[in-house]
């Protein structure tokens, strides 16, 4: 608001500046007139030589500032003789105009001129011949400069910082336009990086729940064609697949709403790392053996999540190609780290081949322990089975964060 004000006074205040020498040879001339009983053809050679002062200020000022300040201050001078009412209104345009348009020394002379000038006016002419006389009239005319001086010289200052502050408000309002038009780019761009990690969750998400889901199944309705001729061996396979169709649309839902994995919502993670491993080894037919070492605590549910997910996609991965009879499963809490270490003895691949392949399964349990500021490796060689080791920085479960509560009901089969 006060900025406003003042931006509203500023021009205003500029108008006044340039109207205040022809008002002041307004008053000047006016005055003039109404208190001398001189013949009127002496106040029209006066009111000739007002006009004169107002054409040569009106003229003359944008063009040449120094020959219009001597010039002006002769019409001062002039303007004295014929009334001292011109040395104590009229006299002030010398004083401002001086200081306004001349540089360096040349403002104090114009100055000085003009207060010379007021100072012989109102002593009726010029001083007496005496030490005294001349003394007084340099010391009026020093002070008066002084003065002018002064008052001109705080009038700058002002002037100054009043530049200054526009120049300020004008770089401001250029940081906040550039502001502006960063934060509407960061905006967009938070709103793309959401998008893209959202994304990327749910085809991860994807890929460990429904991709696997249906991978069992297809291995589980194979089996049961092979296994037509034996109809206990053809039901369990049935019936394992539609337990993985069941157990898949859970997860799947879980994953949309971005809630945790079943397992983990009724046991803690080495029990639900336990049942997986089992269910895993009913289906495939293949021993696990779960060990877990150090003291139990309840981390984060993103790590407890992210260390499950790797362990059920690493399982799958030794379902679907390492053919191995025995796997070894082993998740150990540490002072600031937790590791889980999945090993087979099965045929084993080339990581560095897999990787550069394009596995989405290499590289979503990559991503899901870079994410958390962990460490991944995979050991592995053609003939020698596999080890990948997952190290995540073991961040403790808040007191007031709880576990969601959420259930989702199944939909009946058709």
């Amino acid at each position: 608001m006060a900025d406003t004000r003042l931006d509203r006074w500023e021009p205003l205040l500029e108008r006044l500046m340039a109207a205040v020498p022809y008002l002041l040879l307004a008053i000047s001339t006016a005055l003039s007139w109404l208190t001398d009983d001189r013949p009127w053809t002496y106040h029209l050679v006066t009111l000739g030589l007002a006009a004169l002062a107002a054409a040569w200020i009106r003229v003359m000022i944008p063009r040449h500032p120094a020959v219009y300040v001597a010039g002006l201050v002769i019409l001062i001078a002039v303007l004295c003789t014929r009334g001292i009412w011109f040395a104590g209104f009229f006299s002030f345009t010398g004083y401002l105009h001086s200081w306004q348009l001349l540089n360096g020394k040349w403002r104090f002379a114009g100055v000085a001129a003009t207060a010379a000038i007021s100072i012989t006016t109102y002593n009726g002419g010029l001083p007496e011949p005496t030490p005294a006389g001349i003394l007084t009239h340099v010391l009026f005319t020093a002070a008066i400069v002084a003065v002018v001086s002064l008052f001109s010289f705080f009038g700058e200052v002002t002037a100054e910082r009043s530049t200054e502050r526009k120049k300020m408000v004008a770089r401001l309002e250029e940081a906040m336009r550039e502001n502006a038009g960063l934060h509407a780019q960061l905006l967009v761009q938070a709103r793309e990086a959401g998008v893209l990690d959202e994304r990327q969750r749910m085809a991860g998400e994807i890929h460990d729940t429904l991709a696997q889901g249906l991978t069992g199944i297809i291995t589980q309705l194979q089996a049961a064609v092979r296994a037509e001729a034996d109809p206990s061996a053809w039901r369990r396979h049935i019936d394992n697949a539609v337990q993985l169709a069941r157990e898949s649309l859970a997860e799947a839902r879980r994953s949309v709403h971005a809630v945790g994995p079943g397992p983990l919502e009724a046991a803690p993670l080495p029990d639900a790392l336990a049942e997986i491993a089992t269910g895993w080894s009913e289906l495939n037919g293949v021993r696990v053996e779960v060990t877990t070492t150090g003291t139990v605590r309840a981390l984060h549910p993103e790590v407890e999540a992210s260390l499950l997910r790797i362990a059920q996609e690493a399982l799958a991965n030794i379902a679907k190609h390492a053919g191995a009879s025995r796997v070894g499963v082993t998740l150990s809490y540490m002072e600031d780290v937790i590791t889980l270490d999945v090993r087979d003895d099965g045929a084993g691949f080339d990581p560095a081949r897999a990787l550069d392949g394009g596995g989405f399964g290499l590289a979503s349990m990559r991503k899901r322990v870079t994410r958390l500021a962990g460490r991944f490796e995979i050991e592995s060689e053609p003939g020698a089975g596999t080890a990948i080791s997952a190290a995540i920085p073991a961040i403790l479960k808040e007191p007031s964060e709880e576990r969601s509560k959420e259930t989702f009901k199944e939909t009946p089969s058709a």
